[in-house]
């Protein structure tokens, strides 16, 4: 089995946030990154995740040699810190360049501009020593199906990740599928959408996935079962941990917080599947609460992680034995309550 001490785990700036909502503003004040990189080695975190303009902001404003500064003298405050880079990622989403999409526009300047920026992601990536790029493909879809065409997308999808393998031999490419939302169709909504766009490049082994737990959950899938499709193709390169109230918008529960079984039964998929061995984090892509006051600011951080080693403990205290004697016997019910009385702590 593996070693506790083989779990790293991660969080990003953008998951100590002020609480605002499509419907209201702030409700608590905002805080500079140091504030936050201190915050995450207080709570015994060992890597952060970065958006490509969390790690230099205004990335589009910036000249080449000043995003290579900027990466640099974030890259020694993670150094004096002890914690490392786990993955950049081009937020694409953001910029009025690609209201229609950005690799799958239908405006050729918006697509040139996506993997443009893409391109200095990397070159950030290369300056923080990750070499995980992930590409969550918010605004890869379209409102209505005549728009584009699923087809010419996938397509030029492929195309501009053949373009980032191209220009960075060393990189991997994360795929973070999800259903909708932004967009109201996706056109990579689940893990096996990301493997099979990965078959479309150049270099099928340096394109893999990532799952959320809330987005599989939106895609009306179970994430211990998509976690375990991608290690199949021994392509799981990292994980969002956090929770979900059925198909609503993405809700960036703590881990745990809504489904306990769900998650115990995500634990175990990475458990008995040695997740970790070769490197890769847990990251926790989860939200406060937005009635949370700045004093608890990170309390969701420090419980989803809690929740983790709780649930690690209860997996590797599960009586497989017995457990595979009840399916040789087929006597799911035992089994079902089984893992009920083993999570009441019976």
């Amino acid at each position: 089995m593996a070693k506790e001490n083989q779990y790293k785990f991660s969080f990003g700036p953008w998951n100590i946030s002020e609480g605002a909502d499509p419907y209201g503003p702030t409700t608590r004040p905002p805080q500079p990154f140091d504030w936050k990189l201190a915050k995450l080695k207080e709570l015994g975190f060992d890597a952060m995740m970065f958006h490509d303009d969390d790690a230099v902001p205004d990335i589009d404003s910036k000249s080449p040699d000043q995003v290579r500064k900027e990466a640099k003298e974030l890259k020694k405050k993670l150094d004096d810190a002890g914690i490392f880079a786990e993955m950049v990622a081009p937020r694409l989403w953001f910029s009025p360049m690609t209201i229609d999409g950005a690799y799958t526009s239908n405006d050729p300047k918006a697509r040139k501009y996506a993997i443009d920026r893409s391109l200095r992601c990397i070159d950030i990536a290369r300056i923080l020593d990750t070499d995980l790029i992930v590409l969550w493909l918010a605004r890869e879809g379209t409102y209505l199906r005549e728009a584009k065409s699923a087809k010419r997308s996938t397509e030029l999808l492929a195309a501009a990740l053949d373009k980032m393998l191209d220009y960075d031999k060393k990189i991997r490419i994360a795929i973070e599928p999800k259903p909708n939302e932004p967009m109201d169709i996706a056109y990579i909504p689940t893990m096996g959408h990301a493997m099979a766009l990965a078959h479309l490049t150049n270099d099928p082994k340096r394109v893999g996935g990532l799952v959320e737990s809330a987005h599989a959950i939106l895609a009306g899938l179970d994430p211990a079962d998509e976690m375990e499709f991608a290690m199949s193709f021994g392509k799981l390169w990292s994980v969002h941990l956090n929770d979900q109230n059925g198909l609503k918008f993405d809700q960036d529960k703590p881990f745990g917080c809504h489904s306990l079984r769900s998650a115990f039964n995500q634990v175990r998929a990475l458990e008995r599947n040695k997740y970790g061995s070769k490197g890769e984090c847990v990251a926790f892509d989860v939200h406060s609460f937005r009635s949370t006051k700045i004093e608890h600011a990170v309390d969701h951080l420090a419980h989803s992680r809690k929740t983790f080693l709780r649930l690690l403990e209860k997996a590797r205290t599960f009586d497989e034995a017995t457990a595979q004697k009840l399916i040789a016997e087929r006597d799911y019910q035992a089994l079902d309550q089984m893992a009920i009385e083993h999570l009441l702590g019976k």
